[in-house]
């Protein structure tokens, strides 16, 4: 969904890309037409003449030529372009076919989904004090249908049956009886939903005609058409994304633009009869098949259904799996898009079927909240409500250690006063909330010491490898390891027998992890200290669990907000802005320092690049920082290109093997449609006849089973039922140099037993053409080789906000092209700005858009909020969460839930 902001840019538009006459030529596109509710209560349908589209464009009905809404600002948005586009298959089997079958099913599933958003158009009311959304269900937009992509390189375009639908931006308000502006801000965040219904709607449709459905990552394929093909008639595709690539431009928005941006000159005088023609010359030339061989039928005669493999049942049952393991809370929607793509290649899951399983299904708790339906589970809403229980348990439970406690003159006032506050609690659960660079981990080591004192022994653990053993190593805890591997050691768990437990960067921490770590709290009777900042990001895996045990069960929070980390005072105010929520302040004084720079669009890396290697060569600690790791690697790119032509690598560059993670969830990897052949399995657990640690290949992928081979030869079967068993990845190779900067991506071992723990740092000392790697720790000079076959490693110049939680350098770049905007919220805002000393650079092309995403919150809601939110809107709990934050009053909340009747309405217990 595209949105058009001007009159001038929707005609030029029409001219270039929607009228029939200017799209290539003769036969090989259909004429527009109007359709809509809307375009049929103003008598505008038929033919979309470029007469009566234009007049749309000015805000003028064509039949009466008066203005179509009340008002027409000079720049106003005058409406949005749906595209919808079918498979490559499908648009393969449509042109080479002798009828229209494909065409009918395509324009029918167009025509329903339309009817879909049609259906949820709404309009602002700004009236008598009210600030609401009506719905109105009315809309009218032009449709174009084009059968081929734009030509590469002047060669004949290739096939693609796709669709325009230009929906202008008006509606009719039945409540005040005028045709009014829309509100399409719903209709564009549930993009992703109306895909999915329409990708279900033409299958299903497919499979009715007699064609078996394969589910693709991003859609589906008809059966029978080989791959090969498919990518040989995706020369447009490429073309614009090896454009893309080059440019440093990622995102779905950004990649639709970029098209419309680099569009061939049109081809003239080329008929539909011609083109199939060359088609049909490019199948036979790549397959070497005879002529008539390719025309085979991918279609069947059409027979009884098989019984069903899948069910609605099944279809819901994965999506809750798939949708909490890492969300406690979820838009309907977005579970739906979820439920509807899983039963695509079903025939007898209709999309109504999965709605209804949806509506009804006992486990699912739904609730509106702002005019917008979320879900959650009831196992979700148990599992938060323990935690809190948990917690709140421990209240009173100890005697403090100490009743005073001694003055530390190395630190500052308010880290003094938090050793305090975890020396003279009496609960077993305290919380010390810290700014970034306000110096948490530095004020550890006093308290311990204090700890050990009074005779306690403190097991210190963090969330990640790269926290534990390095930045707390670094601060004297050598001991310290991770919270994964506390919680598998049975030794190190009974060592907490009356001790104390901390836990570095707890915000980290999500419910299932917290939950594990209170338990092991009470078992052994342990403090547990939990240390971190809710600002910044938190778990992969479900729930914000620091601030939900803060905000919700009421633990006390000790406050550190005095930042230490930068140097130049501007650049801590606007540190500490961020750390307070206080995001456009931070984001003035960022641009008054000259800190946030404006980019060319087409050149989005070069200004960072050479920043970057600037600092380098000024022997200064820099990180580049993006919040996609598809930006990142462009970034990578640009900069070892700089890199090698200014001697900092080595000139010669080998291979070596990479497997990136494919971070599927439990519920994706043990669907067999999701696992494809040459993907790398790596199991982390034991399984019968497969040993933790073995790395196999994927030989074949059926819905009969997943074949594994290793590097031996030996064969197995995949047990997908043991899904959190293993990992996927996706085999590559990665480019090396001397001198390049490496890290590692997984816990691992080198060819002589070293340890290599994921996020470890390294630099490239020689590559051998075996394959085998040399590294050297710069800090401690110790070396290291790999393995041709570890595969576990990425280059080390730009990484993700989340990766660079903990991280401090003396400079940081940050890129933000607009393409990332979706990643972009408060939370990655904040990590990314506050990892430097010295100074801290945002690249980006829209400096209003950026502000705007930088605002959003980031947090996730719980379940217990969601549940509570009739009467305790989210809102209000954010505020109230930011209130305890700088007036100490974190039990507010907690009170506010105790008197909340809602959670009562359920059987949900008031002290929640």
């Amino acid at each position: 969904m595209i949105q058009s902001k001007s009159a001038g840019h929707a005609k030029s538009y029409f001219v270039d890309a929607l009228q029939q006459s200017d799209y290539y030529l003769n036969d090989q596109e259909l004429q527009g037409r109007f359709l809509g509710r809307l375009g049929a209560r103003i008598g505008v349908d038929g033919s979309a003449s470029k007469d009566a589209f234009f007049a749309l464009c000015e805000n003028i009905d064509p039949v009466t030529l008066r203005p179509l809404t009340p008002r027409t600002k000079e720049e106003r948005t005058v409406g949005y372009d749906i595209n919808f586009h079918c498979p490559k298959s499908v648009s393969l089997v449509h042109v080479l076919s002798k009828d229209s079958h494909i065409m009918d099913a395509f324009q029918a599933s167009v025509a329903e989904t339309m009817k879909d958003i049609e259906a949820d158009a709404m309009t602002r009311v700004r009236k008598n004090n009210t600030f609401e959304d009506r719905k109105t269900g009315e809309l009218l937009w032009a449709e174009f249908i084009h059968q081929t992509a734009r030509p590469v390189d002047g060669s004949a375009p290739d096939p693609h049956l796709h669709s325009h639908c230009f929906v202008f931006n008006a509606t009719w308000d039945e409540h005040e009886q005028v045709i009014k502006a829309g509100q399409f801000r719903d209709i564009n965040r549930d993009m992703p939903y109306y895909q999915a219904r329409f990708h279900k709607t033409l299958s299903d449709k497919l499979i009715d005609l007699g064609y078996q459905i394969r589910l693709t990552k991003k859609s589906f394929e008809i059966e029978g058409v080989p791959r090969g093909v498919i990518d040989l008639f995706s020369k447009r595709t490429n073309e614009i994304g090896e454009f893309a690539k080059e440019k440093g431009i990622t995102g779905a928005k950004a990649l639709s633009e970029l098209g419309a941006r680099t569009r061939s000159k049109k081809q003239k005088g080329m008929g539909m009869d011609e083109l199939k023609q060359g088609w049909r010359k490019q199948i036979r030339e790549f397959t070497g098949y005879g002529p008539g061989e390719q025309e085979q039928s991918v279609r069947h005669a059409k027979k009884d259904l098989a019984p069903p493999k899948i069910k609605a049942d099944d279809c819901i049952g994965y999506a809750k799996q798939h949708c909490f393991e890492r969300a406690s809370v979820m838009p309907d929607r977005r579970f739906l898009e979820n439920a509807y793509r899983h039963s695509i290649g079903e025939r007898t899951v209709s999309l109504d079927s999965i709605t209804d399983k949806f509506k009804n299904d006992k486990n699912i708790i739904h609730v509106e909240e702002k005019g917008r339906a979320f879900c959650t589970t009831h196992v979700v809403l148990t599992e938060e409500k323990h935690m809190v229980q948990l917690a709140r348990q421990g209240q009173g439970k100890f005697r403090p250690l100490y009743q005073d406690v001694p003055h530390f003159h190395k630190l500052n006032d308010q880290q003094n006063a938090a050793i305090s506050h975890v020396l003279t609690t009496s609960h077993q659960v305290s919380i010390i909330r810290g700014a970034a660079g306000a110096g948490k981990t530095t004020m550890m080591p006093f308290a311990t010491k204090l700890m050990e004192k009074a005779g306690k022994r403190i097991t210190v653990v963090a969330p990640s490898s790269g926290a534990s053993r390095v930045v707390l190593a670094a601060e004297g805890f050598k001991e310290a390891t991770t919270v994964a591997q506390l919680l598998v050691d049975k030794d190190m768990q009974a060592d907490l027998k009356n001790q104390i437990l901390w836990v570095d960067e707890a915000g980290l921490l999500g419910t299932k992890d917290m939950v594990a770590i209170l338990e092991l709290g009470k078992q052994q009777n342990a403090r547990i200290i939990l240390g971190g900042d809710t600002r910044q990001h938190s778990s992969v895996s479900r729930g914000d669990a620091l601030r939900i045990l803060n905000t919700v069960a009421g633990i006390k929070t000790a406050e550190i907000s005095k930042i230490h980390r930068q140097k130049n005072f501007q650049y801590r105010d606007a540190v500490k802005d961020l750390s307070n929520g206080q995001v456009k302040s931070a984001f003035v004084k960022l641009d008054d320092m000259g800190s946030i720079k404006s980019i060319d669009p087409l050149k989005p890396n070069d200004e960072l690049v050479s920043d970057y290697i600037k600092a380098v060569k000024n022997k200064k600690s820099a990180l580049i920082v993006s919040p996609t790791n598809q930006q990142g690697e462009n970034v990578t790119d640009k900069v070892r290109v700089k890199l090698r032509s200014t001697g900092l690598i080595g000139k010669r560059e080998l291979t070596a093997k990479r497997l990136s993670p494919l971070n599927l969830t439990e519920a994706q990897k043990s669907d067999w449609r999701n696992l494809e052949k040459n993907m790398v399995v790596q199991f982390s657990q034991n399984v019968p006849g497969i040993k933790r640690g073995s790395v196999w290949e994927i030989e074949e992928s059926s819905e009969k089973g997943i074949s594994l081979v290793n590097a031996d030869g030996k064969a197995t079967s995949l047990p997908l039922e043991k899904a959190n068993a293993f990992e996927l990845y996706k085999p590559s190779e990665i480019g090396l140099s001397k001198g390049d900067k490496i890290r590692i991506t997984k816990n691992g071992f080198d060819e002589n037993d070293r340890r290599l723990n994921n996020g470890d740092a390294f630099e490239v000392v020689r590559v051998d053409k075996s394959g085998k790697i040399n590294l050297i720790n710069k800090a401690s000079k110790s070396t290291y080789t790999l393995g041709k076959d570890f595969g576990h490693i990425a280059h080390n110049y730009c990484t993700t906000s989340h990766s660079s939680q903990g991280k401090t350098v003396d400079e940081v770049f940050i890129s933000q092209p607009a393409a990332t905007f979706p990643a972009t919220d408060a939370k990655q805002f904040y990590v990314s700005v506050s990892r430097g000393r010295d100074k801290a650079t945002i690249y980006t092309d829209d400096k209003e858009a950026l502000l705007e995403y930088a605002e959003r919150i980031g947090d996730r809601q719980s379940a217990l909020e969601l549940v509570g939110s009739r009467n305790l809107h989210l809102d209000m709990v954010q505020q109230m969460e930011r209130d305890s934050y700088t007036n100490h009053k974190s039990n507010n909340i907690s009170k506010e839930y105790s008197r909340n009747d809602n959670l009562t309405d359920k059987g949900y217990e008031p002290e929640l």
